[in-house]
């Protein structure tokens, strides 16, 4: 389930962007700045996963970046500006970086070689379907509830 909302966050605000910019008085240009922050928190925080597991342990860390993303999805639906906005995606995006690779990982040490390919592959499966699926979901939130519910998964 980690996985599919990490991979699922990528992609949901997509539709939801002329809605946000009406909400918060912006254009809708300035709202890309919302998807950009999760994609570059992303791609900063990958590399430090290795590390953190290593470090702190792939229980803690995986646990950890849950409780981050959640409480970055809990800010997004709450902020009233962009600015609170965009750094409540690098928040999500600081834990959604951290829940795929330490949970792939925490797979690799939980399976022996002879079944890794099997649990990697159910595994993958729903991360591989949450970017198809972001586009669909949001612009259903959009459309029958508020924007805020994007981010109460």
């Amino acid at each position: 389930m980690a996985f599919f909302m990490g991979s699922l966050d990528t992609t949901i605000l997509n539709t939801a962007v002329p809605v946000i910019a009406r909400a918060l008085s912006v254009t809708p240009l300035a709202v890309k700045s919302v998807l950009a922050s999760y994609a570059l928190s992303l791609a900063a925080f990958i590399p430090l996963c290795g590390w953190m597991a290593d470090r702190f342990g792939t229980r803690l860390v995986f646990a950890s970046a849950i409780a981050v993303f959640t409480m970055g999805s809990a800010l997004c639906g709450l902020t009233t500006d962009m600015q609170a906005l965009v750094l409540s995606r690098v928040l999500q995006g600081a834990g959604g970086a951290m829940m795929v690779p330490v949970g792939r990982i925490t797979l690799e040490k939980t399976f022996p070689r002879s079944e890794l390919v099997k649990a990697m592959s159910f595994v993958a499966i729903p991360g591989l379907v949450g970017p198809m699926l972001g586009p669909l979901v949001g612009g259903a939130i959009v459309s029958y509830f508020h924007w805020r519910a994007i981010f109460r998964h």
